[in-house]
């Protein structure tokens, strides 16, 4: 039975959304419960959900729509007490907090008026307009949003290179500015090692290793998974590129990219050859045999940040980064023949999709479809990021809801044999993932048990000792539950691959002059190398918790408690904004 109740005026962020959204499905009589504001977007995914009720059809973006589906005689009334409940519990912490909060850019900017970076966490078809506002105001932007046309990307970043600032996304899930995190990423030692990356989960990984290789990051500059593409043409990665060269604190780079168009890799390659600093680059899917001049490649997230250690330290780059596997016993039936990858993380989903597929020698293994990046010869690899296992509902890092039912899914199948996932730690992620995560698994490989088979369970652990959530003690509780831990995505495969007895080749890298590139002398703009000179001020414009992690960090930040204007129409926001431009400009 469906119950459609309208919260007037009564918005919320989507990190709240979900959380009440998790804890009304939880409650007894509940089969499921969806609560989003109501834009046409959110309503099209209750369509195709099988909530939607024509109650829903006034309700507009600063509009609470819960709509739950109960059993027959559950008692809605007391459901609706526990959702109060939850909301009044969201009022009261965030009026006992002392996170000092404004309602608009020009409080915003009053109140911390050395501002000069804005992340942006608003829903996607406000997102644009926001960052152009924060441009406007001459600050450089990190839009975290996704589900923005890449055309509003394109003329973002072209704005912002104009103006000599930096775009930092759309859909960019991770940076660190002077060891300030932003959005979901890790706490890192300080060092002379800087990234620029396309990739979120690819920079957690690169930066992590290095910390607990003992290394430090300088930065870490994300550019949004589409930055690289030909329409974009990798704006934020040149411009961040050259920042980088002229910054003091950073003595080699890394470049961390999905598959990059073919014309603007060799452009990014090609300013890279003229750098004095010396460069790691991973374009994910490549497997380059040589390096050449300064520019060193590398076929895995490891290995570019073993390079990386070793170039930062002055050390000679080891020709090889095969380690030594320790590989358990398996007893395995026959029919036991397939890796089911449930991954938290785009990137090392693909990574993991690019070791088994040059394990197996397939050529038409790699998939990007219904959210699988692998699918061949009984092999999967899944990522539980992508938008369709996203709408509406929270992403796998804040809650493992999702990749727990995958867990129960897989487990079931005669044919599994292990089932290999990813584990994020960091600033908004959830807080105790292996607490969650490890009663499921313990109880699919007992039921697995009871029906004659032994599955096994193989762990990538992403993290450092100074994150939020203990490294060792996540460890701990995974091995407790029977997990093997891998400390790398890269170890964590090809032990898998080992298990499976199934194995890669490496071969050492054959090292040329870069007898075709001169050092060139690269600009960069004032605002670009201030930003980089010491940790940003920030107005967070969106989601609460990324404020916390900044100021945790000991950088100024300023929450921006955004809110739709115009009754959420975007038409009528760009009208308001063109006035107001007038009003400034005549």
């Amino acid at each position: 039975m469906l119950h459609t109740i309208i919260k007037k005026n009564s918005y919320q962020d989507s990190v709240n959304l979900m959380l009440l959204t998790n804890y009304i499905s939880a409650l007894e009589g509940v089969v499921q419960a969806s609560i989003m504001m109501g834009t046409p977007a959110n309503k099209d995914i209750m369509r195709n959900s099988g909530l939607y009720t024509d109650e829903l059809e006034p309700a507009g973006a600063n509009d609470m729509c819960i709509v739950i589906d109960t059993e027959a005689h559950s008692g809605l009334d007391d459901i609706l007490v526990a959702v109060d409940n939850f909301l009044s519990d969201q009022s009261v912490s965030s009026s006992q907090s002392s996170m000092e909060s404004v309602r608009s850019w020009e409080r915003a900017l009053k109140e911390n008026p050395s501002a000069n970076l804005a992340i942006i966490s608003v829903p996607g078809q406000y997102a644009a307009a926001e960052a152009d506002k924060a441009l406007d105001y001459g600050l450089h932007a990190f839009i975290f949003s996704d589900n923005v046309p890449v055309e509003e990307e394109l003329s973002l970043k072209q704005k912002a290179h104009d103006k000599g600032l930096l775009v930092m996304g759309p859909d960019c899930g991770t940076g660190i500015i002077s060891g300030v995190p932003l959005a979901f990423a890790n706490r890192v030692k300080a060092g002379n090692i800087g990234v620029v990356g396309a990739s979120g989960t690819g920079i957690q990984e690169v930066t992590t290793l290095i910390d607990r290789m003992g290394g430090g990051i300088s930065h870490a500059i994300g550019t949004g998974g589409r930055d690289l593409s030909e329409t974009v043409g990798a704006i934020t990665m040149l411009d961040g590129i050259r920042g980088l060269a002229h910054n003091d604190q950073t003595e080699v780079i890394v470049i961390v990219s999905k598959p990059p168009a073919k014309a603007v890799r060799e452009e990014v390659v090609s300013q890279l050859q003229g750098l004095s600093k010396p460069v790691v680059t991973l374009f994910l899917g490549e497997k380059p045999s040589a390096h050449e001049g300064n520019v060193y490649e590398a076929y895995t997230l490891e290995e570019a940040a073993m390079i990386a250690i070793d170039l930062a330290k002055g050390a000679a780059v080891q020709p090889l980064y095969s380690l030594p596997i320790d590989v358990p016993k398996t007893a395995l039936n026959p029919e036991q023949t397939s890796i089911q990858g449930l991954y938290a993380g785009g990137t090392l989903a693909a990574e993991a999709a690019m070791l088994i597929a040059d394990a197996l020698q397939l050529k038409d293994g790699l998939i990007h479809e219904a959210g699988y990046v692998l699918r061949s010869n009984g092999h999967a690899i899944v990522d539980l990021g992508d938008d369709m296992y996203t709408q509406g509902k929270p992403h796998p890092m804040i809650d493992p809801a999702t990749r727990i039912q995958h867990i129960e899914k897989a487990a079931q199948d005669p044919a599994t044999a292990v089932i290999l996932f990813d584990v994020v730690l960091g600033y908004g992620g959830h807080d105790d993932v292996a607490g969650v995560l490890a009663p499921a698994i313990e109880k699919a490989a007992a039921k697995a048990k009871t029906e004659g088979r032994n599955l096994y369970f193989v762990a990538a652990l992403c993290g450092t000792h100074q994150d939020p959530q203990s490294y060792e003690e996540q460890k701990r509780k995974f091995e407790q539950a029977g997990v093997l831990v891998k400390e790398s995505n890269n170890q964590a495969v090809r032990t898998v691959l080992a298990m499976m007895q199934l194995f890669l080749e490496d071969s050492p890298k054959a090292h040329r002059p870069a007898t075709t590139f001169a050092p060139q002398a690269f600009s960069t703009s004032a605002a670009i190398e201030a930003l980089l000179a010491g940790k940003p001020s920030v107005i967070n414009v969106g989601l609460r918790k990324f404020t916390e992690s900044i100021t945790a960090s000991g950088a100024p930040a300023i929450q921006y408690d955004w809110r739709p204007v115009a009754g959420g129409s975007v038409k009528m926001q760009q009208i308001l904004n063109q006035l107001k431009d007038y009003r400034f400009t005549s």
